[in-house]
């Protein structure tokens, strides 16, 4: 997107519009023009029923910043066995609205209700490789996932 945006609630509404038609239940809008682009400026809508596996970055670089817009989300952070040491609800005009996340922590999301928020990380676009997804999380599609995401949500309960 190279032209003057407003972020308002129209575009956020139509955002999360969208996620509740895709496949996957998210869908990002982003303000980088493309894949190669240095530094990755996105908004990422999320349905309640999305799955984001857990994962982590290898690359130093691939440092992410998330701030949420509208809604509530769970932040689960994992140890490389797949324990959760951190947890913390992110929610729009509460006391915490983003997280930091370095390179090499295991991390994932919930979306506790239909929920926007505005993520900043370092490009190009490398799509998450086999070794940086959890091994103890089911892969997304797999018949586990239902369980494994209802276990996630209930640690927000």
């Amino acid at each position: 997107m190279s032209q003057t945006t407003f972020i308002d609630q129209a575009m956020l509404s139509d955002l999360l519009g969208e996620a509740a038609h895709s496949p996957r239940l998210r869908k990002n809008l982003n303000f980088h023009a493309n894949d190669a682009a240095a530094c990755h400026r996105m908004l990422n809508g999320l349905q309640p029923d999305t799955y984001v596996q857990p994962h982590c970055h290898f690359s130093e670089d691939k440092e992410e910043t998330m701030i949420v817009l509208t809604g509530r989300m769970g932040v689960l952070i994992f140890n490389s066995d797949g324990v959760v040491t951190r947890s913390q609800v992110l929610a729009a005009g509460s006391d915490c609205i983003g997280i930091n996340i370095p390179p090499r922590v295991f991390h994932s999301l919930v979306a506790l209700e239909p929920t926007v928020f505005f993520e900043a990380k370092a490009g190009p676009y490398v799509p998450v490789a086999a070794e940086e997804r959890a091994a103890w999380a089911p892969n997304e599609g797999d018949a586990a996932v239902r369980v494994y995401r209802e276990w996630m949500r209930s640690l927000f309960d």
